[in-house]
C-alpha cells in the first residue's frame, strides 16, 4: 500500500466518524498512524503524516465552503444552469503550525467564492501569526525569529514578513490604550523604564508605566506612554490626567519614586490620594550617595526607620541614623529629608497596607519582563517600534493565569483594610 492510499484511506474513515472533534476515537487514531508507519510515511517532517492531514483537511473545508456557495453538490445535476459553477482550482502554500503546505482552492467561473479557513492572499494561518507574536514578545528579534521558523519548521519567513505580522498589534494597542477604566482603584503604582531609541542618534527615552489594582485585587496595566527625555513630573500630569479623562474619579492611594514634584502632578488630579514614594527608591537612591563598604552598615541603620510602628517613632529613628552617619554623607540626610512627607503616609495604615505599598516591587516584576523584551533589541529605529515591542511584552504576562491567582490572593487582607482605613470609597467601584 502506498503512503499516499494509506493516507486517503485513514483520512476518509476519520471523516466517515459522527462524533465532535474533541471525542475522536482514539483506535481510529491509532490506526492511522499505524497505517503511515507501515507505509513509511513519517508522522513529522516535510511530506509527513501531520502535513499531509493538513492538507486534506484544509482542502476538505474549502470543498464544503464553496458548496455552500454554490448551493450544490461537485458534479451534482442540480447544478446546470444555475448561474454560476466550479472553475477548477489553484494552487498555493500556505505556512502552517506544522511546516508549509501546498493546496487547491476552487474556484467558480463569477469569481465571487470568498473563502474563509484560507482567505484570498492569504500565506499564512492565525497560529503561525501567534506564534511569531509569541516570540517577539518574548524578546526574540526578527531575525531570531525567521531563523527559528526556518530550523522548526522548514519554512522561510522574511524579517519583513515577520514586521507585517507584528505590525497588526498596534490597532489592538490603541484600542487597548483608550479603554474605559475603573471609576476608582484602591492603589496605582506609576513609574518609567528607559529604552533606547535612534531618532538622529541613539539616545535613551523614557516609557512610563501605570499598573493600578482593581477593587477585585486584580492587576490592570492602564497604559503606556513613551516620554520626549527625561523623567518629569510636568509628563507625569498628563498622564495622570488623561487615566482620568478615562474615567478614573478617585484613587486612594498613588505609590511613586521620589521625584520632584510629582506629588503636586498627583494631588492635581486626585486631591484625595495619598502620595506615597517607594522605600526601595529611597534606599537605592542613599546607596548612590554611600561608598560601597557601607552598603550594608547603612541598610540596618535606615531599616528602623521605614519599620517602624509610628510616624513620630520612624522620626526618633531617623534622629539616630542621623547621628550615626550625617558626618559622612550629609547628602544622605538630605534626601530623607526632602522626601520625608511622602516617605511617612503608609505608617499610619495597617500593616496589611504597609507590606502592599511600601514600594513599588508590583510594577518593578511588570518592568522586569519589559526590559527581557527589549535588551535583545539593543535599540529601536522609532518611537512606535519600541512602544509595540513594550506592548507585546505586557499582553504576554502570565499567560496560564496562575500570577493572577497568587496576585488576587495576596490583595484579599490589603483591600479588606483599604475598605476599612478609606472609609468606603471604594465601593463605588463594585457596583
Amino acid at each position: 500500500m502506498s503512503d499516499v492510499t494509506a493516507k486517503v484511506e485513514a483520512v476518509e474513515e476519520v471523516r466517515s466518524v459522527e462524533s465532535p472533534a474533541d471525542v475522536l476515537d482514539e483506535q481510529l487514531i491509532s490506526q492511522l498512524v499505524d497505517r503511515a508507519r507501515a507505509g513509511g510515511l513519517q508522522l513529522t517532517g516535510e511530506g509527513g503524516l501531520l502535513q499531509q492531514l493538513t492538507k486534506r483537511v484544509l482542502e476538505s473545508a474549502l470543498e464544503g465552503e464553496i458548496t455552500d456557495h454554490l448551493g450544490y453538490e461537485k458534479h451534482d445535476p442540480a447544478g446546470s444552469g444555475s448561474g454560476n459553477s466550479r472553475n477548477g482550482v489553484r494552487s498555493k502554500t500556505v505556512l502552517t503550525d506544522v511546516g508549509p503546505v501546498e493546496i487547491t482552492v476552487p474556484r467558480d467561473r463569477e469569481g465571487s467564492f470568498e473563502p474563509q479557513i484560507v482567505k484570498k492572499r492569504q500565506r499564512r494561518l492565525t497560529g503561525v501569526d501567534e506564534m511569531v507574536l509569541s516570540l517577539s514578545a518574548r524578546g526574540l528579534t526578527h531575525g531570531d525569529i525567521s531563523a527559528h521558523l526556518a530550523e522548526v519548521y522548514g519554512a522561510s519567513v522574511s524579517k519583513q514578513t515577520i514586521s507585517t505580522i507584528t505590525d497588526k498589534v498596534m490597532d489592538g494597542m490603541a484600542e487597548w490604550q483608550n479603554r474605559p477604566l475603573d471609576p476608582v482603584y484602591p492603589v496605582i503604582f506609576i513609574d518609567c523604564i528607559h529604552v533606547k531609541v535612534r531618532d538622529g542618534q541613539v539616545a535613551n527615552r523614557p516609557i512610563y508605566v501605570a499598573l493600578a489594582v482593581t477593587v477585585e485585587g486584580t492587576r490592570d496595566i492602564l497604559g503606556l506612554w513613551a516620554g520626549d527625555g527625561g523623567e518629569g513630573a510636568k509628563y507625569w500630569l498628563q498622564v495622570l490626567t488623561e487615566i482620568k479623562n478615562r474615567g478614573v474619579q478617585d484613587v486612594c492611594m498613588v505609590v511613586c519614586d521620589g521625584l520632584k514634584g510629582l506629588p503636586d502632578a498627583i494631588g492635581t488630579v486626585w486631591p484625595q490620594a495619598v502620595t506615597q514614594t517607594c522605600v526601595v527608591h529611597l534606599l537605592r537612591a542613599s546607596f548612590r550617595y554611600a561608598g560601597r563598604q557601607d552598603w550594608d552598615k547603612i541598610s540596618r541603620s535606615l531599616k528602623p526607620v521605614y519599620t517602624a510602628p509610628t510616624a513620630p517613632a520612624a522620626e526618633d529613628r531617623f534622629l539616630e541614623f542621623q547621628e550615626e552617619w550625617g558626618d559622612k554623607y550629609p547628602a544622605i540626610v538630605r534626601l530623607w529629608e526632602n522626601a520625608w512627607a511622602e516617605f511617612v503616609p503608609f505608617l499610619q495604615f495597617d500593616v496589611e497596607i504597609r507590606r502592599i505599598v511600601c514600594t513599588t516591587n508590583a510594577i518593578e516584576s511588570v518592568n522586569a519582563r519589559i526590559r527581557k523584551a527589549v535588551r535583545a533589541r539593543g535599540h529601536f529605529p522609532n518611537e512606535a517600534a519600541a512602544l509595540k515591542c513594550v506592548y507585546m511584552a505586557v499582553m504576554s504576562l502570565d499567560p496560564t493565569g496562575q500570577g493572577r491567582k497568587r496576585w488576587t490572593m495576596r490583595w484579599k487582607p490589603a483591600l479588606q483594610a483599604f475598605d476599612i482605613t478609606f472609609d468606603g470609597r471604594l465601593s463605588i467601584g463594585r457596583r
